[in-house]
């Protein structure tokens, strides 16, 4: 998964970083491709370094969308036939069968598939950073 996507606490959606200015960054959101500041004061995070809680090891966001796209074919995931809670942690399972289930909350999983949803929707199929090939991905979780 490409660095400089990013999450911005407090926006809506993903983000693409296309600049730097000298206390902000310029980000393009990915769903519009609208262009707008991000401050020092709001709380930007890459993609590449979110992950998840397991029994184990955390596991890094881009390992957990490689497998949900080998599981979906490359496709979106079905929000919609996954209205319940009991839903939602039972497809994770399929995804992550050891993620830590006191840890991990609900709202968590579905922030991590909506934002599944949206790299596909703007045509980012590729998960795994350059440089780190399946094999290591899944070493390092």
């Amino acid at each position: 998964m490409n660095e400089r996507i990013l999450s911005i606490s407090g926006k809506p959606g993903l983000f693409k970083l296309v600049s730097q200015g000298k206390n902000m960054l310029i980000v393009e959101e990915l769903a519009t491709g609208k262009r707008r500041p991000a401050y020092m004061r709001d709380k930007v995070m890459s993609l590449a370094d979110i992950a998840m809680y397991t029994t184990d090891e955390d596991v890094p966001l881009y390992t957990i969308y490689d497998s949900i796209s080998k599981l979906e074919g490359g496709k979106a995931v079905d929000m919609a036939a996954l209205d319940s809670d009991d839903a939602v942690r039972e497809y994770f399972a399929k995804v992550l069968p050891d993620f830590d289930r006191e840890r991990v909350y609900t709202s968590d999983i579905r922030k991590a598939l909506a934002w599944y949803n949206q790299l596909i929707a703007a045509g980012i199929t590729e998960f795994v950073p350059a440089g780190k090939n399946e094999d290591t991905a899944n070493e390092e979780a």
